[in-house]
């Protein structure tokens, strides 16, 4: 397994924390700083904690860029359900789970690249990109 990239396979709450944790280390080696990892680490729960509610399993890779500049790429895969109207899940507040309805679209918030496919039936994929700042 090549060090800059990482797969942690999501099935149950403590893999939240490990992906979590993954994301924010292997950030933290390429140079992002303070509340840039922490955007980071809340985007990437988010969408484990996706798997975990709507999913049972999947996965989220993580994985560092250097072209066109430092960043990195944090891609979520379950093969769930799906979600049948994408539109209406980006927006806030709307929830099937009782929650806040804050997952996907406050992880859209907090990256600067933000791309979800999904397939009623066949899954949903997230992949979602945050840049470092390099100014200053």
């Amino acid at each position: 397994m090549r060090t800059d990239e990482i797969h942690v396979p999501i099935g149950a709450d403590p893999d939240i924390v490990a992906a979590r944790q993954a994301a924010r280390e292997l950030a933290s080696r390429a140079g992002f700083t303070g509340t840039d990892l922490t955007m980071l680490a809340t985007a990437v729960s988010e969408v484990a904690r996706n798997i975990v509610r709507f999913a049972s399993s999947g996965e989220v890779s993580i994985e560092l860029l250097d072209r066109p500049r430092a960043g990195i790429r944090v891609v979520a895969r379950d093969t769930g359900p799906g979600i049948g109207d994408l539109d209406r899940a980006l927006e806030d507040g709307f929830s099937t789970y009782n929650g806040l309805g804050l997952g996907l679209p406050g992880s859209r918030r907090l990256m600067d690249e933000f791309d979800i496919t999904s397939e009623p039936g066949q899954g949903t994929t997230v992949s979602m990109t945050k840049w470092i700042d390099r100014k200053g």
